[in-house]
């Protein structure tokens, strides 16, 4: 098992933060109480967020089946992991092929105080953390590549990841150019699995949603169909395509809960050639 050296910097306690609202939204107790306030006034918003929240997790795990399984992949690049919740990527990949190799990255000082309850997979694989920021994915890269073999095919994970980048983050480029750089990397039968928050669904609640965020000192991107199907370029996305999470093959879904609420995400799995 391997840990990269957390940075010197510590937990802000005075805002929220994307990865602990998050936990908040899973009925998780690793928040702060500034994170359950405004994760009560995001739910105060859109009362279903919790309920998406859920799917978005429960899409995390159907496609690690798929890919753990049926697909034959042995190794998983996970950015943005967030706070621990069970089952995590690594219990779903290593119970169906206990070899597999995973790498979790994410920035937040919460996520990697609570980092060693990601470290605890199979003695035949690796389970790893990498304290990094996803607008950096050369330092992701080189981090991973540590664990992982590049030369050899990847499953990056990109779950609810893409809606906190910017369309333009300077000199490193948008959130587009961030998954270009991190794709551009994989070898040939890497798959790409990744939701984003919908940008043109009928929710009047996103707007506000977004102002709020960016007033907490937060970036929240909703992003159209044709925006988050960029992020796939140079894949094939995987039947049924881009759908929301709850739609991407429920039959792989083990303990779910469904009432038929949109879920305004879109969710998807592209394999490279």
């Amino acid at each position: 098992m391997v840990a990269a050296p957390p940075p010197d910097d510590g937990v802000d306690t005075g805002r929220p933060h994307p990865a602990r609202v998050y936990d908040y939204f899973l009925g998780g107790s690793h928040h702060l109480p500034v994170d359950a306030e405004f994760g009560a006034r995001i739910v105060a918003l859109d009362p279903t967020a919790p309920y998406g929240a859920r799917h978005n997790r429960w899409f995390m795990q159907r496609a690690t089946r798929h890919l753990a399984g049926p697909a034959g992949m042995r190794q998983f690049l996970d950015v943005g992991s967030g706070i621990p919740t069970e089952p995590n990527l690594h219990r779903i990949a290593q119970g169906i092929a206990p070899e597999a190799r995973v790498v979790y990255v994410d920035h937040d000082p919460i996520v990697r105080v609570h980092a060693a309850g990601l470290l605890d997979g199979t003695a035949a694989g690796a389970t790893a953390f990498v304290a990094a920021d996803a607008r950096d994915p050369e330092l992701i890269l080189e981090r991973a590549a540590e664990v992982l073999d590049f030369t050899r095919p990847v499953a990056l994970s990109l779950i609810a990841l893409t809606h906190f980048l910017d369309d333009d983050q300077g000199e490193g480029g948008g959130a587009h150019a961030v998954v270009a750089r991190l794709t551009a990397a994989l070898a040939p039968g890497s798959h790409l699995v990744l939701s984003q928050l919908a940008g043109d669904e009928d929710t009047a609640w996103v707007g506000e949603a977004v102002d709020r965020y960016t007033t907490s000192g937060s970036t929240l991107v909703p992003r159209s169909r044709a925006a988050t199907e960029r992020f796939f370029d140079g894949f094939t996305l995987l039947d049924p395509g881009l759908v929301q999470p709850p739609d991407w093959r429920p039959e792989l879904g083990v303990g779910e809960v469904r009432d038929g609420t949109r879920v305004p995400l879109y969710a998807g799995v592209g394999r490279t050639a």
